[in-house]
C-alpha cells in the first residue's frame, strides 16, 4: 500500500513537471516570436458618433422635456448610459453638433452650452463623463448661426458673430490637446476645424458653418463654409503617411442626403470640390448629422461612404433614436453598427418598452457594398 502510494506521488509529480515545462515553453515561444493571441474578429479600436439632440422651439421652456441645455433629456440620458455600459467601451465618442437649440443670440448660446456641460458632467444623469471614453465635439448650425428672414431666397440662417469664441470658451475640453489645426490668416475663425490621430486612424473634424463676416456680395455672411484647402491637404497628408491606414472625415453637415448631393442648407456648398478629393484619398467615410435621420450611402456605388447619424433626439424623419458605432477589427474589417430604440410620439416621450436593437450593420468595404441600407428612401428627410 505504501509502495503504491509512493508510486502514485511520483507519477503525479512527473505529470505536473511536464505540464509546467509545456506551459513554460509555450510562454517562452510566445514572447520570443512576439505572438499576440486574440480572437480573429476582436475589436482593435472603436468609436461612436451622433448628432442632433436639441429640442424644438416649442419645447425649449418645457421642464418636463428639457432644462437650460435645451437637450432632449430622455433620449440623451438613455444613449449616454447605454454607451457607458457597453462591454467593450468605445475609445472615442464624437458629438457632431446641434446639442443645443440656440440659433439666436450669443447669450442664449453661452447659457445653453454651460447647462449642457453640467449635464455631461453630472454623474447622476448618466456617468458618461466618468466612463473613460474620450469625448470629441464639433458645432452644428444651431451653435454657429442665427435665424432671421432677410428675404434672401433659400436662406434664413446666418453666421453669428461671437459664436466661435463662446464655443472655444465652453467646449474646448472636447477638443484633443494633440490636435492639428488651421494656422495663418483667418485661423481664429477656423479653430473648430482640426485633426488628430489615434493608433493607425486619422480623424479630420470640420466646422461646417465656419464664421465669415459680411461682404458687399454677402451682406449677412454665408452659412455652410469650411476651410476646404486645409481639409484636403490634411486628408492627403494622412493618406501618404505609412503609419495611418484609415481616414475618417467628420462634421455636422453632410454632402450627400438621401442619395443626392446637397450644396444648400441641407449640405455643404464646397461639396463638389471636397468629395472627389475624399474618394481620391480613399477616405473611409464622411460621418455627419444635421439631417434628423439615420442614413448610409455609398455615392457612385463604391469607395467613400456618407453616413448620417442625426437621430439622437431632435424631431424629424427618424423612426428611431440612438447612436452609431464603428469597430476597427483585428482581421482588418471596418464594422458599422447603428443601434437604437423606437422614437416616441411625441418625439420627447420616453420609450422604456422599446429595447435598443441593431437597426443597421455592415462592413464598410471599399468595393460596392453588398448590404445597402435603403430605409432613408421611404420618408422625406429633415434638416434643420
Amino acid at each position: 500500500m505504501i509502495k503504491y502510494f509512493s508510486l502514485l506521488l511520483i507519477i503525479t509529480g512527473l505529470l505536473i513537471s511536464c505540464r509546467s515545462k509545456e506551459n513554460s515553453n509555450t510562454t517562452l515561444l510566445t514572447k520570443k516570436e512576439g505572438l499576440k493571441i486574440t480572437p480573429k474578429d476582436s475589436v482593435r479600436f472603436s468609436f461612436t458618433f451622433l448628432g442632433c439632440n436639441r429640442v424644438d422651439r416649442h419645447q425649449q421652456h418645457d421642464a418636463a422635456v428639457t432644462n437650460g441645455s435645451t437637450a432632449n433629456l430622455e433620449p440623451l440620458k438613455r444613449i449616454w448610459k447605454e454607451i457607458a455600459a457597453l462591454e467593450r467601451k468605445p475609445d472615442l465618442f464624437f458629438f457632431l453638433g446641434d446639442m443645443v437649440l440656440a440659433e439666436s443670440t450669443t447669450e442664449n448660446l453661452e447659457s445653453q452650452l454651460k447647462a449642457w456641460n453640467k449635464l455631461y458632467n453630472n454623474k447622476d444623469f448618466s456617468g458618461i463623463s466618468d466612463s473613460g471614453i474620450e469625448m470629441v465635439a464639433v458645432p452644428g448650425n444651431h451653435e454657429m448661426l442665427y435665424w432671421h428672414d432677410y428675404n434672401v431666397p433659400n436662406h434664413d440662417e446666418w453666421p453669428l458673430e461671437g459664436a466661435t469664441q463662446i464655443w472655444m470658451n465652453q467646449m474646448s475640453d472636447y477638443m484633443p490637446d494633440d490636435r492639428d489645426h488651421v494656422i495663418g490668416m483667418d485661423s481664429i475663425n477656423n479653430q473648430m476645424t482640426f485633426s488628430f490621430v489615434r493608433e493607425n486612424i486619422g480623424f479630420v473634424l470640420m466646422n461646417t458653418d465656419t464664421y465669415n463676416s459680411s461682404t458687399k456680395e454677402n451682406p449677412y455672411g454665408l452659412e455652410g463654409q469650411i476651410p476646404t484647402p486645409w481639409i484636403v491637404n490634411k486628408v492627403t497628408e494622412y493618406q501618404e503617411n505609412p503609419a495611418i491606414d484609415h481616414v475618417f472625415v467628420l462634421g455636422h453637415k453632410p454632402y450627400y442626403v438621401s442619395g443626392k448631393p446637397e450644396t444648400g442648407h441641407a449640405g455643404i456648398p464646397e461639396g463638389p470640390v471636397l468629395w472627389p478629393k475624399l474618394k481620391e484619398n480613399r477616405v473611409v467615410a464622411m460621418l455627419s448629422a444635421h439631417v434628423h435621420d439615420y442614413q448610409r450611402m455609398q455615392p457612385g456605388g463604391d469607395g467613400t461612404y456618407q453616413i448620417i447619424a442625426g437621430n439622437s433626439g431632435s424631431p424629424g424623419s427618424a423612426t428611431f433614436f440612438g447612436y452609431s458605432k464603428i469597430d476597427m477589427m483585428t482581421d482588418g474589417r471596418i464594422k458599422l453598427t447603428a443601434i437604437g430604440f423606437d422614437k416616441g410620439d411625441p418625439y420627447y416621450k420616453p420609450m422604456p418598452n422599446s429595447p435598443s436593437t441593431i437597426r443597421d450593420q455592415t462592413d464598410l468595404t471599399w468595393s460596392k457594398n453588398k448590404n445597402p441600407y435603403v430605409d432613408y428612401l421611404l420618408e422625406p428627410s429633415t434638416a434643420k
